[in-house]
């Protein structure tokens, strides 16, 4: 059972960060798949907050390097704004992407109320793509490839600021899970940032198991567990629906064991679902297949367990 069992449901109906449309339906695709009445079955106090609004999508090319920053930026300062409004009155907030980009708000919102209460933050970010480019590295230009980076205070001022303090957070506080797909120049800061990245090679030698027990490792009472699950995490063959597929990611059974793993804890704080994309589902298959993890994450475990 979760820490904390009042949960709110945010959507953030953008595809502003993204190089393909689409993202934007994904609250509504995880409202199509139940995810609040699946989630109250685990006998949490769910609120659907409904949707938060923002700038359209404008469709420009980047400039500088990024695109459509103040769109993004607009978006993002609202999901903060209304992520940390719900950290401060005690409730869990699920935010429903969306793109990826927004997982800078949320973060920043995550990393300023851990400093405010004096806790120690773990981000688990489950996805196929390091999301560490910058303006000079990007090869494309869309921020959503660009949010670790910009958490970790690599980035435009307007974003790297958001939580109060910069860096937002330390890249000593993530552990990536699933990654396949990484850029040249971004493998190369990766590195030299020296993150911990337990890549599709690791899990495929070491199993889910070995890198979640790590991912997780040194969790404490005191550690305010925010995951933030691109729903490309998962492999194409049972996850369709995004933007960005990667093949050879996780499948069905491996990701369950890691949703297991985290809610065994019971320290998860926060969640975002990131990039679900229902016109490129088919008959929202992928929503249905993230709620059902997502309920894994909140406690329900396949087998009976003690």
């Amino acid at each position: 059972m979760p820490m904390n069992n009042r949960i709110s449901l945010i959507g953030a109906p953008t595809d502003i960060g993204a190089g393909s449309r689409g993202a934007s339906m994904g609250p509504e695709a995880l409202r199509v798949a139940r995810i609040a009445a699946v989630l109250a079955q685990q006998g949490l106090e769910v609120l659907d907050r409904g949707n938060l609004s923002g700038p359209n999508n404008p469709w420009l090319p980047p400039v500088d390097g990024y695109r459509h920053l103040a769109e993004v930026t607009a978006w993002n300062q609202v999901v903060h704004d209304a992520v940390y409004a719900e950290l401060q009155i005690g409730r869990q907030p699920i935010l429903l992407g969306g793109d990826h980009c927004l997982g800078i708000g949320s973060i920043s919102a995550v990393a300023r109320h851990c400093r405010a209460v004096g806790k120690k933050l773990r981000v688990l970010w489950l996805d196929a793509h390091a999301d560490f480019n910058t303006n000079l590295l990007t090869p494309s230009g869309n921020i959503h490839g660009m949010p670790m980076a910009c958490l970790c205070g690599h980035g435009p001022d307007a974003l790297i600021g958001m939580s109060g303090a910069v860096p937002a957070i330390s890249p000593k506080w993530i552990r990536q899970i699933g990654i396949r797909s990484v850029d040249e120049g971004e493998k190369r800061f990766v590195h030299q940032m020296d993150l911990e990245v337990f890549d599709m090679r690791y899990i495929d030698e070491m199993g889910m198991r070995a890198a979640v027990e790590l991912a997780l490792a040194l969790v404490d009472a005191n550690t305010h567990l925010h995951v933030s699950f691109d729903v490309d995490f998962l492999d194409p063959d049972i996850a369709p629906g995004v933007g960005t597929t990667v093949r050879g990611g996780p499948n069905y059974r491996e990701a369950q064991l890691c949703m297991e793993m985290i809610a065994d804890t019971g320290r998860l704080g926060s969640l975002d679902v990131m990039e679900l994309n229902p016109a490129l589902d088919e008959r929202n298959r992928t929503a249905e297949v993230a709620v059902d993890l997502i309920e894994s994450l909140f406690g329900k475990s396949t087998l009976m367990r003690k």
